[in-house]
Parts: C-alpha cells; structure tokens; sequence
C-alpha cells in the first residue's frame, strides 16, 4: 500500500502532508492510513447526539459513491469534542477508533487492530493504535494526541 504521506503535528492537532526535497513524500507502511482513518469526520448516525443541536452531521463526500454499500471513510471522533472527560468517553473513543480502522481487517491488511485511549491533559485524548500484520512486521504501533478545540 502506498500513500501519499501524511505527518501527524501534535503541538497542530492536525496533518500536513510530507515533503521530500520539495516533492510529496509517500508512505508505503499504514500511518497515513491510520491519520485518515481516525481523522477524517464519518458522518454521525441517525441516533448519535451531534455536540450542538442541529449541527451538520458531517461525513465525506465521497462516501455517497462508495464501491461497496455502507463503507465509509472516517471516524466517529469529532463527536467528543464537547464531551466532558469521563470514562464513557473514552469507551466511546476506543470504540469509534475501533469502528475506524476496522477495514484494515476486513481487508486482511491486518489480522487485528488494538485500540487504547486516555486523557493525557485537560481537553486532550491520546490514541495508540496497534496493528498486528498477517506478514510483515508482526506489529506495528501508532501514538496519537488529538484535541477537540
């Protein structure tokens, strides 16, 4: 699988694409992915409770067209952005991230995903994300810190 490479900016919480001596750097391993996955906005369910009332429910566009019916790109997580920091969010969080990147299994790019979540500051989730290959590097792990603001 290769990518454009994305780089994750903690101090940003945000990604930016990488650059090579001017050009657009790749990446042929699953950080880029992961980033896309966890940070692109899914569009809310009919029963998710949006963070204002009658806020957009968001999602991507291109999920409209979509190869295989009800695949979609992104995660739930812009759904905790006014959430306050209680250990149901964080369930919600492991879970949305678990719905996220639940693909790479179906598309045995991976054979398991581990998700773990916690608070590392006021306002801050911090994800870590593992993902163990059928082949390969046996397991691969991924730090993320996302803030909601």
């Amino acid at each position: 699988m290769t990518d454009v490479a994305l780089n994750w900016l903690e101090e940003a919480f945000a990604a930016d694409l990488g650059l090579v001596n001017a050009d657009l750097a790749v990446d042929q391993g699953l950080r880029t992915a992961l980033i896309v996955s966890l940070f692109t906005d899914r569009r809310a369910q009919a029963d998710d409770v949006l963070p204002e009332p009658g806020a957009d429910p968001r999602g991507w566009w291109g999920d409209v067209a979509a190869e295989r019916p009800g695949d979609r790109i992104g995660s739930r997580l812009w759904l905790l952005a006014r959430e306050k920091q209680r250990p149901q969010v964080l369930a919600r969080a492991r879970e949305y991230a678990r719905e996220a990147t639940a693909w790479l299994v179906e598309d045995r790019v991976a054979s398991a995903v581990e998700v773990e979540a916690e608070f590392v500051a006021s306002g801050v989730l911090g994800l870590k994300v593992a993902v163990v290959r059928p082949d390969g590097p046996a397991r691969e792990q991924f730090d993320f810190i996302w803030s909601a603001v």
